[in-house]
């Protein structure tokens, strides 16, 4: 397969009007608005942003390409990822269109495609757009030039589906919410509100360029001091397109992506409707985890980070959950990729069944000691080569057999290895972490970038 030129593993991202310029957006929508036509899609499109202050100038280029194809764009200005993924699979829409750059700083922005199916489009798919992205063999004049409207109302039968997950409401109880001041600022209360709960909400205030920067899912310091200070059940952060969330106890105690699967699991399995009896996680996914699941007889399938993987691992299996410790759940049943808002509605949805408290749910198990190391390596191909590390990866697995785990992989993009070591006591977590770390570093050249501890964190 040839190498794609603009589109990365997630969209095309980067420095808006910088490398992420109008002309390209432009062009971007112009040859995906070809392709759909080619492919026979319905010509029509709805696209969604963010916050930033660079959405509205890439939606217009954006929408200026399309319409130059003879594609119709409908706009729902600031809208999260999962809200445009349910238009375009519900709707009469050939495409869903995000512009977002998710949890990045604002400088960034990102435009991400997916299909009617609300899936992420195929690599293959991605290579025929950008194979387009330079032909102006087809001109549309006339009545055939694409249109452009809003339509908020489009937001309304993603509302009325999430009230459903909760049917008979949330009155009585106190939520605290981050919005992040990005794209769930203002739907993330609003079904809450709607659902009878009392809100407490911080990050509500977006001006373009503070996405992400005072809290939300990435920086959980914020919802856990707020949950904490104003007595609420629970609070919910969501990062900058709303496709994960991550929660606070009432005692301001991070409940992560792990947490998260491990109580909605365990309480499908006691209600007899957890069938396969497995959960998806990746290679981050906490020892402290696995062994609750799996004492309640529940599996742990684990994937490479990422949670393209997870959503494929899902469907291979069948199962019904699966994530990653930043927050980033799917629930197949409510659609093929992450979805904050879902997210903190079924966790609701648990405590309500179950009548449990949040801090219950924080002390369901014990997070293993786990530590991750990110080493500059002088070349991220051959950091393995020599004997010393080899033979400390080769020892630091015996070590760990039946008390921990090692995960030791090399950046996709960057002159990095990162080292992740986890075990059941802190100290054989370090002597082990120390012992592969110092290999690296005499044999490989390698320099510590930095230390995470992440045994109580979101992981990356």
């Amino acid at each position: 397969m040839s190498k794609k030129k603009h589109f990365g593993t997630d969209g095309i991202r980067g420095v808006a009007n910088k490398i992420l310029t109008p002309e390209l957006a432009m062009s971007l929508g112009r040859a995906a608005g070809l392709w759909l036509r080619e492919s026979g899609g319905v010509p029509r499109i709805v696209v969604g942003r963010d916050t930033r202050k660079s959405g509205p100038m890439l939606g217009m280029a954006l929408s200026a390409g399309f319409n130059s194809a003879g594609v119709d764009v409908v706009s729902l200005g600031v809208a999260p990822t999962p809200t445009v993924s349910f238009v375009a699979r519900t709707g009469d829409f050939g495409l869903g269109v995000i512009i977002s750059a998710s949890h990045n700083p604002f400088p960034d922005n990102g435009i991400k495609l997916v299909g009617h199916n609300g899936h992420k489009l195929s690599d293959e798919v991605e290579l025929i757009i950008e194979g387009l992205m330079s032909d102006e063999s087809v001109r549309p004049t006339g009545g055939d030039v694409g249109s452009l409207e809003q339509d908020p109302t489009l937001f309304e039968p993603y509302l009325a589906y999430l009230q459903t997950i909760i049917p008979g409401g949330l009155h009585g109880m106190a939520v605290a919410v981050d919005g992040a001041n990005g794209a769930a600022y203002g739907l993330a209360p609003e079904i809450l509100r709607r659902l009878g709960a009392e809100t407490f909400v911080t990050g509500d205030n977006p001006d373009g360029v503070n996405i992400n920067e005072f809290g939300g899912a990435t920086k959980p310091d914020t919802i856990q001091a707020l949950t904490q200070s104003t007595g609420a059940a629970i609070g919910v952060a969501f990062d900058g397109d709303a496709d994960r969330a991550v929660f606070s106890d009432n005692k301001g105690r991070l409940i992560n992506g792990d947490r998260t699967i491990g109580m909605w699991a365990a309480h499908e399995l006691a209600m007899g409707r957890l069938d396969p009896k497995k959960v998806v996680g990746t290679v981050m996914s906490n020892g402290g985890f696995e062994h609750f699941v799996a004492s309640r007889g529940i599996d742990l399938v684990r994937t490479p980070v990422g949670d393209k993987y997870v959503s494929q691992k899902l469907t291979e299996l069948g199962a019904q959950i699966g994530g990653e410790q930043s927050g980033h759940i799917v629930f197949p049943k409510h659609g093929p990729t992450g979805d904050g808002l879902v997210t903190m509605l079924e966790v609701l949805r648990v405590m309500k069944e179950s009548g449990r408290d949040a801090a219950s749910i924080y002390e369901d198990y014990e997070s293993w000691p786990q530590i991750l190391v990110n080493m500059e390596v002088a070349d991220r191909s051959t950091w393995n080569d020599g004997e010393l590390v080899q033979s400390a990866l080769e020892h630091a697995t015996k070590d760990l057999v039946g008390h921990g785990r090692i995960n030791v992989r090399a950046s996709g993009t960057q002159p990095i290895v990162r080292v992740m070591v986890e075990a059941d006591t802190y100290d054989l977590r370090d002597l082990v972490a120390a012992s592969v770390v110092g290999a690296i570093t005499k044999e490989a050249g390698g320099k510590i970038y930095s230390r995470v501890d992440l045994t109580h964190a979101l992981g990356d």
